[in-house]
This record gives structure tokens, C-alpha cells and sequence, in this order.
């Protein structure tokens, strides 16, 4: 699975982490990072939901 977050459009709202926050966090940058390199069942759907909770669309997930 790869999480990838673009950067042009995160403006660091953090709900990807409240969601998911052994996926996500946001950097001195105020933008989101995904810090989860493996990823069981349960995780992949936790970071999904964080995904779609995102305002601006900003994380896309691949298989």
C-alpha cells in the first residue's frame, strides 16, 4: 500500500491524524506526513477513512 499526500493541496488541517494518527502527522511545515510504513487490515482502513475525511482531497492511496 503507498499513501501519498500532495503537497500543493494539504493545508495542514490534521484531520487525516486525528483519524489515523499512527498513519499521519503533521511536520514542522504544518503539513500532513505519512509516518506508517506497514500496514495490517485494520490500519488500511483507519488511513481510508482518514483519507476521506480530508478536506482538500489532499491523500490518495494505492494498493
Amino acid at each position: 500500500m503507498k499513501i501519498t499526500i500532495n503537497e500543493s493541496l494539504c493545508e495542514g488541517h490534521a484531520k487525516c491524524m486525528e483519524r489515523a494518527p499512527e498513519v499521519f502527522e503533521v511536520g514542522e511545515d504544518d503539513l500532513s506526513h505519512v509516518i506508517a510504513t506497514d500496514f495490517d487490515d485494520a490500519l488500511r482502513a483507519k488511513a481510508e477513512r482518514a483519507a476521506r475525511s480530508c478536506p482538500r482531497q489532499a491523500i490518495t492511496i494505492e494498493p
